[in-house]
């Protein structure tokens, strides 16, 4: 069974093979990814580690947690599950999906809403 790792904090100029190699001290690494901006290709400062097994992810979260990376102190921990949901409001099958009821379209004169 292998376990997912947050690593946050990190410099710009670490890569997925640095980082690999970096945990691998630690025990077996599944996979180690680099987040990246879409539009730039530059890294986001943080990545996600897969460890082979429970023992080495905690292992790698005791031993790196707090280490200076290029004078940057990295967090690592264990990676929370991602929350299920349709990102920040916007439009969807059902309509709006940031409705209030204190503002928009017939709630006061012609400001559209309550001031």
């Amino acid at each position: 069974m292998s376990v997912k790792i947050y690593v946050g904090n990190l410099p710009y100029s670490v890569t997925g093979t640095s980082l690999e190699s970096n945990f691998a001290e630690f025990g077996g690494v599944s996979s180690a990814k680099v987040m990246l901006d879409r539009e730039t290709g530059r890294s986001k400062g943080f990545a996600f580690v897969e460890m082979a097994s429970a023992e080495a992810a905690q292992a790698a979260i005791n031993g790196l947690n707090g280490v200076s990376v290029d004078g940057r102190a990295i967090v690592v921990n264990l990676a929370r599950p991602r929350e299920q949901g349709g990102g920040s409001g916007g439009y969807s099958a059902a309509g709006y999906a940031g409705k209030r009821s204190d503002v928009g379209y017939g709630n006061g004169g012609y400001g559209g809403g309550r001031y």
